[in-house]
């Protein structure tokens, strides 16, 4: 099962980080949380991976829409949206499918607040190219 939304752009992590942080913004997605994997891993495990940033992004408005249809949806809230160096000049930048994420729920009224999320994000991921061009 395809359970995510991913593109890969020719830019150094911290530029793409930023333009990630910059495109979520412009779909109305504020970040929640912000999860530095690598420095964890480093300061936890003494692994090192190149850097790997996890957002937590949330559209205050679908979130509301989402808990007053499913007051459990808080367990998988915020998206997850990974931004992860390959390299010094690559970055992949990958999200949760929204619409995947509610499957699990079975509940058929979050359909519409998915489908808002998904063409968000995917318009998010879409504009990095351009951003970082």
């Amino acid at each position: 099962m395809q359970y995510a939304l991913t593109t890969t752009v020719e830019a150094p992590f911290t530029q793409a980080l930023e333009a990630t942080r910059e495109a979520l913004a412009e779909q109305g997605f504020g970040v929640l949380t912000e999860i530095d994997l690598a420095a964890t891993l480093k300061a936890k495990a003494d692994a090192d991976i190149e850097p790997h940033v996890i957002l937590g992004a949330c559209r205050p408005q679908l979130a509301e829409q989402a808990v007053a249809r499913e007051a459990s949806i808080g367990l998988l809230l915020p998206c997850n949206v990974v931004v992860r160096a390959e390299g010094d000049n690559r970055t992949v930048v990958e999200t949760v499918d929204p619409e995947v994420l509610v499957s699990v729920t079975e509940n058929e009224e979050l359909t519409d607040v998915a489908q808002d999320a998904r063409t968000r994000l995917d318009a998010a991921l879409a504009d990095l190219p351009a951003r970082l061009g």
